[in-house]
């Protein structure tokens, strides 16, 4: 995995052998969330709050705008991420879950966003050759503010199948 920081060299009873360091960080390339994301989101979940739905209603909040769902820019981020090489599509077998998911600030329609991942944790599983790796996502807008953040945790095979 190539990264843009290293951290602290990993335990010998998980970095090396998966893989992974704790520390490595990645950034995704960027996306700009239009008024189609937002209507493909809710005609798929069917969520059609007016905060994200209806301009004149979104017009009146205090947003002064229709703002992302934030299941969206949580999906949007999770799918730029795969565009990475922080996920390894071969060795990938799970999603195991996800902890501690904030949303900051609004995402609105014309906002860029991309995603910086950070290697959080990496430790051996109940199952040899397999690895529990934390990852830390960030999701930043155009102006560098934060906008989200979580972390997801993946099971990862030490060997591609």
């Amino acid at each position: 995995m190539s990264s843009t920081e290293s951290g602290p060299e990993s335990s010998p009873e998980g970095g090396a052998a998966s893989g992974y360091r704790a520390g490595d960080t990645v950034t995704t390339k960027a996306i700009t969330v239009t008024e189609t994301h937002l209507v493909s989101w809710a005609s798929l979940t069917g969520d059609w709050l007016p905060i994200h739905t209806d301009r004149e209603y979104a017009a009146r909040s205090r947003f002064g705008q229709r703002i992302a769902h934030g299941p969206l820019t949580l999906a949007l981020a999770l799918g730029l991420s795969t565009q990475t090489d922080v996920i390894d599509h071969e060795r990938t077998l799970a999603w195991l879950g996800m902890n501690e998911l904030r949303a900051l600030a609004p995402v609105l329609i014309g906002d860029t966003i991309k995603v910086v991942v950070k290697v959080a944790d990496v430790r051996p599983s109940k199952r040899e050759g397999q690895f529990v790796v934390s990852l830390s996502y960030t999701v930043v807008n155009q102006s560098d503010e934060d906008v989200m953040t979580f972390d997801s945790v993946l099971l990862v095979a030490a060997k591609a199948p």
